[in-house]
C-alpha cells in the first residue's frame, strides 16, 4: 500500500511542479508577505482535493477524467467541461512543449530541434502506458525536490533568515484557493487515469497526504526565501536564479537540468490526461495517440499563442474556482451515498 502510494504521490507532484512552481514565479504570483497561514490552508486544502478526486476515481475505476467529472459536477455541466479540460491539456502542453525546446537553447539545441527532441522524450514514456510515467516521476520528482530544499535552506541561512507567523498579518489567506484551484483541472485528468489501477483508499492517504505536505514545506520555504529578493524579482523572469547567483555555476547548470525536468513532466502529465482520454475512441496504443496529438501541436509552439492563452486562462481560471468548489462540497452533498 506505502509503496503504490508513493508512486501515486509523486505522479501527483509531478503534475503539479511545473516550471513555473520550480522556478519560483507561480509562487510569488499568489503568495510573497504575510502568506504563512495561507500555504497552510493550501496544504490542507490540497490534501482534501486530491483525496476526494482519488475516492472517486477508485470508485468509479476510472481509465480517464470524465466518469471523476460527471460525479462532481453531473453529466450536462461535464460535457461543457470535457471541452474545457481537453482544450486546456492540449494549450498547456503546447505551452510545456514550446518551453522543452527555449530550454534546450540554452545548450545550443536550435529550437526546432530541442521541440523534436522533446516530443521524442515524450513519446517514448508512453510505450509503457501510464507506468512509463509513473516510474519517469519516480527518477526525477525526488532530484528536483531535494534539489530545491538543498538550494533553498543553504540560501536560508546563508541570509541569515528567521522565520516567523504573526497572526495579525495574514492578509493574504484567500490566495490559498486560487492558487489550489490553478491545479484542479490537470490533477483530475491525471488522477482519473489511474482509478482502475488502485488497489486501496489506503494508497490515496498515502499519497494525498505526502503530496501535499512535500508542497506545504517546500512552498513555504521557497516564500520565504523569495521575500528575501523582493526587489529584484520583477527583474528576472525565473526568481530561482536571483537565489543561485551566489552558488557556484554547476549548481545552476544542475538546477537547470532539473528544471527541465519539470517541464519533462508538467508535458507527460498534459498529455497522459488526452492520451487516456482518447484511448476509448481511438482504440490505439496510448503511445500513438501521444505521437499524433504531438504533431499537432508542434505548429503551434511559435504561432502567436500569447494571445491564445490571454484569451483562454481567464476561462480556465473561473473553470478551476468552480470545480475547486464542487470538490469541497463533495463529501456533504454525497454523505448518505
Amino acid at each position: 500500500m506505502i509503496k503504490a502510494g508513493l508512486k501515486w504521490m509523486f505522479l501527483i507532484l509531478g503534475t503539479t511542479i511545473g516550471a513555473g512552481y520550480a522556478s519560483g514565479r507561480e509562487l510569488w504570483q499568489f503568495f510573497g508577505e504575510e502568506s504563512e497561514l495561507a500555504i497552510l490552508l493550501f496544504t490542507l486544502i490540497f490534501i482534501i482535493c486530491c483525496l476526494i478526486i482519488m475516492k472517486i476515481s477508485h470508485e468509479q475505476r476510472s481509465e480517464n477524467f470524465v466518469p471523476v467529472l460527471r460525479k462532481l459536477i453531473g453529466r450536462k455541466l461535464t460535457y461543457a467541461y470535457d471541452g474545457i479540460t481537453i482544450l486546456y491539456l492540449f494549450t498547456t502542453t503546447i505551452v510545456m512543449l514550446a518551453g522543452g525546446g527555449a530550454t534546450l537553447e540554452l545548450f545550443n539545441i536550435p529550437f526546432w530541434w530541442g521541440v523534436l527532441l522533446f516530443s521524442i522524450l515524450l513519446v517514448i514514456v508512453f510505450l509503457w502506458n501510464i507506468n512509463g510515467l509513473v516510474t519517469i516521476n519516480f527518477l526525477i520528482i525526488p532530484f528536483l525536490i531535494i534539489g530545491l530544499i538543498v538550494i533553498l535552506l543553504l540560501f536560508i541561512f546563508r541570509e541569515d533568515i528567521h522565520f516567523s507567523f504573526i497572526a495579525a498579518n495574514q492578509t493574504n489567506w484567500p490566495s490559498a484557493f486560487t492558487f489550489t484551484a490553478l491545479n484542479i483541472l490537470p490533477l483530475i485528468a491525471v488522477l482519473g487515469a489511474i482509478g482502475g489501477k488502485m488497489k486501496s483508499m489506503g494508497e490515496a492517504w498515502v499519497a494525498s497526504i505526502g503530496s501535499g505536505v512535500i508542497l506545504g514545506v517546500v512552498s513555504y520555504i521557497y516564500n520565504e526565501s523569495l521575500i528575501q529578493i523582493a526587489q529584484e524579482i520583477m527583474l528576472y523572469e525565473i526568481p530561482l536564479f536571483i537565489i543561485l547567483k551566489s552558488f557556484p555555476y554547476i549548481t545552476v547548470v544542475i538546477m537547470s537540468f532539473l528544471l527541465f525536468g519539470a517541464i519533462y513532466t508538467t508535458a507527460a502529465s498534459g498529455l497522459l490526461g488526452l492520451t487516456t482520454r482518447f484511448k476509448e475512441k481511438l482504440k490505439l496504443p496510448l503511445w500513438m495517440i501521444a505521437l499524433l496529438l504531438l504533431c499537432m501541436m508542434i505548429p503551434f509552439t511559435t504561432f502567436g499563442f500569447a494571445t491564445l492563452v490571454s484569451v483562454l486562462y481567464p476561462l480556465y481560471g473561473i473553470a478551476n474556482i468552480y470545480l475547486l468548489a464542487a470538490i469541497l462540497i463533495y463529501p456533504i452533498t454525497n454523505r448518505y451515498n
